[in-house]
């Protein structure tokens, strides 16, 4: 199962928040208490989000953090690059490689095309996109009991 780390869900959650208001600055204490999530965890993220250049931050009094640049132009798949490192669904695809069958491995290229649309889909998913609600949901999830079954699962 592909999955997500806890951090990189929260980052989405900080990110959203900080672009419903992106002229404002948040220190982590209030960023916090406003998405829940424990102060050292919050400040892990931002340290993360920052160290990427999708933060800035401003020391003092009236400092905090803001988005580095517009929502319109942060994707889904930077802030998980931020948390995660880069997106490679196996180790063949990603940038530093040890797998043993590399060199015969009839499937890499199809690994290589996967990874790229699972990138592709994330990166063409914007922060801004995050801040509409949704009615309905266009996106079909697999369910491989329901598979079985001959069903498919809508979201």
């Amino acid at each position: 199962m592909l999955r997500m780390g806890k951090l990189t869900d929260y980052s989405i959650v900080l990110m959203r928040h900080l672009a419903l208001d992106p002229l404002a600055q948040y220190n982590a204490q209030i960023l916090s208490a406003a998405v829940e999530v424990p102060l050292p965890t919050v400040r892990k993220v931002l340290k993360s989000l920052s160290h990427a250049g999708l933060l800035t931050s401003e020391r003092g009094v009236q400092g905090g953090y803001s988005l580095s640049r517009a929502a319109s132009t942060i994707s889904v798949a930077e802030i998980i690059t931020a948390l995660e490192g880069p997106i490679a669904l196996m180790e063949c695809v990603g940038n530093d490689s040890h797998c043993e069958q590399e060199s015969h491995c009839n499937v890499q290229d199809s690994w290589t095309k996967i990874n790229n649309a699972v990138f592709q889909a994330l990166d063409e998913v914007k922060l801004s996109d995050m801040l509409i609600p949704q009615r309905e949901s266009t996106v079909q999830f697999y369910d491989s009991r329901e598979a079985a079954e001959g069903k498919v699962l809508h979201g």
